[in-house]
């Protein structure tokens, strides 16, 4: 699953949330701030995990203000932990 997400989401620690609740739910992938102002999120694992990880994504943490959520599924291609980029 890849998620972009817009709003204020630089800056707040959404990435750092993204990564601490992929792993609570034992997903691997990555999140990476874009030059555009957005967060990026790429992440595997089962169908329901990715979208109890998208109803977090959605909230965000303490001062972020999620406005556009753009998802898009494609199949997994063996990603390995979960990185902040």
């Amino acid at each position: 699953m890849t998620v972009l997400i817009g709003g204020v989401v630089q800056g707040v620690g959404y990435r750092h949330f993204t990564r601490a609740r992929a792993l609570e739910l034992g997903l691997v992938g990555y999140a990476e701030n874009l030059s555009d102002g957005r967060v990026e999120v790429v992440a595997e694992g089962s169908r329901a995990d990715l979208e109890h990880l998208l109803h977090h994504l959605r909230q965000g943490p303490r001062g972020s203000r999620v406005n556009q959520l753009e998802v898009q599924w494609s199949e997994a291609t063996g990603l390995r932990g979960f990185q902040i980029f």
